[in-house]
């Protein structure tokens, strides 16, 4: 496994990212009641009664899985902005919402609980065990979900775009919207640029010589996970290009720009993330 490698796009989703928060605050409130070697009676060494016992762990779970919504936000918004974040760190990013969350229950039972006598270091020992228990499974049930589902995707889209592929012997791009259902083939060659904003991707291409353009319900992310075997590659966090088409790259006050061979010429953005990126598929076109 090469840890250098960049996280599928699917596990930074936003809709990921709430399935995520929702299914492990619920798998750790259901087992931890449930399920002995979780039982938060163990944990803290409490002696409650069943309903002060689901009350008690919902309170104590329910704020400790803050940890992981605030870790999962900052993930969010910082992909938003930069290349997708490398396996290793996000590896060390769920080591580090273990260490914290477990912290937070030492803390939580020094200071409000004081059940036992028991010293502070045991009490982060348990904590940390139960905590890897309770985030790694549901983490690695979803992990394996999105996976399925991105396969799936992925799947749907060669199937239903297969026998429209090639024509005329050129390529044609298919594209998906967020169901998965295909809104309109284009031939590679007449493709220009992706503009994303929010859940819409606008499709620049050429129609009989003259632009037109496609307004496509889905996400830019989503549309360059298909496209890592073609040209049109993604050179800013709102854009994608056909790198097939670019004449010219020049650098402005402002940053860089992509000059397109149309006429007149179309100018795209490259931000300072996708930059090297950029220059090394240029060199290639």
């Amino acid at each position: 496994m090469d840890l250098n490698q960049k996280i599928p796009a699917y596990l930074i989703v936003k809709k990921n990212i709430v399935r995520l928060i929702l299914f492990t605050a619920g798998f750790a409130l259901l087992f931890i009641n449930l399920y002995s070697p979780f039982d938060v009676r163990n944990w803290f060494g409490l002696n409650l009664k069943s309903q002060e016992l689901f009350l008690y762990s919902s309170l104590v779970i329910l704020t400790g899985v803050l940890v992981a919504v605030i870790s999962r936000v900052l993930l969010y918004h910082y992909n938003k902005k930069k290349i997708r974040t490398t396996l290793w760190a996000f590896l060390l990013i769920i080591a580090l919402e273990v260490i914290c969350m477990s912290l937070f229950y030492t803390i939580y039972e020094a200071v409000f609980i004081k059940s036992d006598n028991r010293p502070y270091t045991e009490v982060f020992k348990v904590s940390l065990q139960n905590t890897a228990l309770v985030l790694l499974l549901p983490y690695a049930v979803l992990w394996l979900y999105f996976s399925w589902q991105d396969k799936i995707y992925k799947i749907k889209m060669l199937t239903e775009s297969e026998e429209n592929s090639v024509l005329d012997g050129k390529m044609m791009i298919p594209f998906l919207d967020e169901k998965g259902t295909m809104r309109i083939t284009i031939k590679l060659d007449d493709i220009l640029y992706l503009k994303g904003a929010d859940n819409y991707v606008t499709i620049f291409y050429l129609n009989k010589k003259s632009i037109s353009k496609f307004l496509l319900r889905n996400t830019i992310k989503n549309i360059e996970k298909v496209m890592e075997d073609k040209p049109i590659t993604r050179c800013h966090r709102s854009y994608m290009v056909n790198f097939d088409k670019i004449k010219i790259i020049r650098r402005e006050r402002g940053g860089h720009i992509l000059e397109m061979d149309t006429d007149p010429p179309i100018e795209v953005p490259v931000s300072k993330t996708y930059m090297d990126e950029v220059f090394q598929l240029f060199g290639n076109v």
